[in-house]
């Protein structure tokens, strides 16, 4: 009977051992998705139009790159990075509204980052064309209206916005998508239905309200952002993820949380996976006494949930029974 029950323990043990190894395997087999940071697109070249049109100015740029984040995040994949921390970064390094469609600059930005590639824009068209026409003519008039008839108008609304993605490393342009909306409606202005004025202005315009995209501006900036996305979408392949190489410790566990002495400085980010392993032996070399390798087995996986410029906390994904004092890896392939 006891060498059954030993037998058994022994079995279930190994099925463990089974098991984390499989999960680590699976864990490492899935490939990250391409992290990327999106600029607010630069509206200069219709920065007069936008501003005659809302009667103030409107950052037209902020709010398009708005709803392509929310488009890209809805897509899945891209792992996008929050809009506030790049926002904070830009403030850190001064970066200039001027510098929205800088190649060179944005790649600065996007290493600090650490994202794979940033996407930068410019919005080409934001405007309309509106064309009145007279129906009827002389003589005795028609439905009461007179000598020349009824007048009729009809508005087109007309936005057009290009999109680069930049390699953070080497300033290369790896792909360029457009995305392109008209809407038209009669007797309509753009900004309200049958000819009503919906109160936008004051340098405040949510593009990802309903109010907004009801007008026929909002539906032709929608139709623009959703082809943008497709292309960005549809170029994935183009980016290149890039290598990066964590090497830390655990500096604490508490509770559930594993705690490591690397953070964004390091090239941690969110949501990244890391292998928390446990040296058994250091070789040193005989001649000068220093650790030429490092004999480890691994302890498991955790996932980085939240993460400063030094430190990481992260929940564990497989395995169990971290230390202070394991060595954190993870090689991004």
């Amino acid at each position: 009977m006891k060498v059954l029950r030993s037998s058994s323990r022994l079995l279930t043990v190994l099925a463990l051992t089974v098991l984390t190894v499989a999960q680590f395997a699976a864990a490492q087999a899935t490939p990250r998705k391409p992290r990327i940071a999106v600029m607010s697109f630069d509206y200069a070249t219709v920065q007069s139009a936008s501003s005659a049109m809302f009667g103030s100015n409107v950052d037209v740029g902020k709010g398009i790159t708005d709803l392509l984040i929310s488009n890209l995040v809805k897509d899945g994949t891209y792992s996008v990075i929050e809009r506030a921390a790049l926002d904070k970064l830009m403030q850190e390094q001064n970066f200039s509204n001027s510098n929205r469609a800088d190649p060179s600059s944005a790649a600065q930005l996007g290493k600090l980052l650490g994202v794979d590639v940033i996407i930068i824009g410019s919005i080409t068209q934001f405007g309309n064309e509106t064309k009145k026409q007279n129906i009827g003519g002389a003589g005795g008039g028609f439905g009461g209206f007179g000598i020349g008839g009824v007048g009729h108008s009809k508005s087109n609304a007309n936005v057009g916005i290009t999109a680069r993605m930049v390699n953070v490393d080497t300033g290369e342009i790896l792909a360029v998508a457009d995305g392109s909306g008209t809407s038209s409606r009669s007797s309509t202005s753009l900004l309200g239905g049958g000819g009503n004025w919906s109160g936008f202005g004051g340098g405040n315009v949510d593009f990802g309200s309903s109010n907004f995209q009801e007008t026929i501006i909002g539906e032709a900036t929608k139709k623009a952002v959703d082809q943008l996305s497709a292309g960005l979408v549809a170029d994935s392949p183009k980016v290149t993820l890039r290598t990066v190489t964590i090497d830390g410790l655990v500096a604490a566990v508490d509770g559930g949380q594993v705690i490591l002495n690397v953070g964004k400085k390091a090239g941690v980010n969110v949501g990244d996976q890391l292998e928390v392993v446990r040296v058994t032996k250091e070789i040193k070399d005989p001649s000068t006494g220093a650790v030429i390798r490092r004999l480890t087995t691994t302890v498991g996986i955790v996932k980085a949930t939240d993460v400063d410029d030094a430190s990481a906390v992260c929940t564990p994904v497989s395995g169990s029974g971290f230390q202070t004092g394991d060595r954190v890896r993870n090689v991004q392939q």
